[in-house]
């Protein structure tokens, strides 16, 4: 929840000379898709929404659909956010319902998943994750989406998951994923996420199974986000 008309301009006018070959997707809050569109629009640069609603249309008050953000030209949209599942008890089916929507769209869903830092002190990554992913695995097509790794206890605190730390979660949501489809494990784009920075992402971008990031606040400097992409390139 941040940004304003006239910051979006100016960060978006330093974003167009970034590298063309690192896939870029912006997810302004839905107040901004319209302004964030049109400023990409003769770019390659790709729009997605934070959040969406599972129903085309009706009595929601304050919702957004998906059918709302194609209309606005957007592509991708983040479902299932740490943030959504745990400040409005947004649950595994609420996300499937999400992810679902999404796909009947034609958009493509970036499906969060993580752990907090009591789970992974008690050593239940793997385990929180699977019931993240369960539902994706089974009902979803898998080629068709993107994961993204935000461990709980990295977003917004600067303590981010080691190369290692993260690269071996990686290989379990892969491994997760191939258990599935073989096909889809081979190519879904599996991104982290949790305090990425310049500095720390090309040491994670280096690992076989780190496809690129789901980048927060570094996001909202053009600086910081120019040098992350630098490093994916």
């Amino acid at each position: 929840m941040n940004g304003s008309k006239a910051s979006n301009q100016q960060l978006i006018r330093d974003l167009l000379v970034l590298p063309s070959q690192v896939e870029q997707v912006l997810c302004p809050p839905s107040l901004y898709l319209d302004q964030v569109a049109m400023l990409i629009r003769d770019s390659e640069i790709k729009l997605g929404g934070q959040n969406l609603d599972w129903h085309d249309a009706g009595a929601f008050t304050g919702e957004v659909s998906a059918p709302m953000l194609r209309d606005l030209g957007a592509t991708y949209v983040i479902v299932g956010h740490s943030e959504r599942r745990a400040l409005f008890g947004e649950s595994h089916a609420d996300c499937l319902e999400k992810a679902k929507a999404a796909l009947k769209a034609g958009l493509t869903p970036i499906f969060c998943v993580g752990e907090t830092k009591l789970e992974r002190d008690a050593n239940q990554t793997l385990e929180v994750i699977k019931a993240q992913l369960s539902g994706a695995i089974a009902e979803l097509a898998l080629a068709q989406i993107v994961i993204a790794y935000e461990p709980v206890w990295a977003i917004g605190t600067g303590d981010v998951a080691t190369p290692e730390q993260a690269a071996a979660v990686h290989q379990q949501i892969r491994a997760l994923v191939a258990e599935k489809d073989k096909s889809a494990a081979e190519t879904i784009r599996i991104l982290y996420g949790g305090s990425v920075n310049g500095e720390n992402a090309a040491g994670l971008f280096k690992q076989p199974d780190i496809d690129g990031a789901l980048v927060g606040g570094a996001s909202l400097k053009a600086k910081d986000f120019s040098a992350i992409c630098c490093a994916g390139a």
